[in-house]
């Protein structure tokens, strides 16, 4: 009851931050996104109710796996398409560009394990990670490069969670697989993004 709690009063600061920045959007065409502080606040709450839920549902739901696995590969092709055109360090660039080429591959192996099962993956990201996005249109210069390296480090830290808690208390047996398989991988990448942290400061 306690963990339902802290889960709906996370997802409720996250969705109210995210509505505020929706509002500031429409009065300022100039800045699609919202001022800095407020977007990595906002931020900040949708990786804790990520890591939550990772944790929880993730972790035992195969309907849930699925979903934020799925969605995590989506956000992570887009997000890393952005870190390509925007990035303003050649690190941030090149991560961007392997986040497409292995979030891409890792989705392409999931489909094809769902569509055996006859499951299907969610068709579009959730508003939380919708509004991820939108924070990364908004940020420019090396604000856009510290606000993505924020987010792959949350990011890579929800999906190694949400990988290593299905590998262990999944249902289904090639879900178990991919999710063992992925684990090392989205580590690798977690270790790339705290080495390109670290350079940043």
């Amino acid at each position: 009851m306690k963990r339902a709690f802290l889960i709906s009063a996370a997802a409720l600061s996250a969705l109210t931050l995210a509505a505020c920045n929706r509002q500031e959007a429409a009065t300022n065409e100039a800045n699609p996104g919202q001022s800095q502080p407020v977007n990595a606040a906002q931020d900040a709450v949708g990786a804790a109710v990520g890591q939550v839920s990772a944790s929880t549902m993730g972790a035992n739901s195969t309907d849930a796996f699925v979903g934020n696995a799925a969605m995590s590969d989506m956000y992570e092709i887009e997000a890393g398409k952005m870190a390509q055109e925007k990035g303003q360090s050649a690190d941030v660039k090149a991560f961007g560009k392997q986040m497409v080429t292995d979030h891409t591959a890792m989705s392409n192996e999931m489909k094809a394990i769902l569509a055996k099962n006859n499951m299907t993956p969610p068709a579009e990201l959730d508003q939380r990670r919708k509004g991820m996005l939108d924070n990364l249109r908004a940020a420019n210069g090396a604000d856009f490069d510290r606000a993505y390296i924020a987010q792959q480090d949350a990011a890579h830290a929800e999906a190694h969670t949400l990988m290593t808690g299905y590998a262990q208390n999944g249902d289904n047996a090639e879900l178990k697989a991919l999710a063992q398989k992925a684990a090392p991988k989205i580590q690798a990448h977690h270790d790339k993004v705290n080495q390109i942290k670290a350079g940043m400061k």
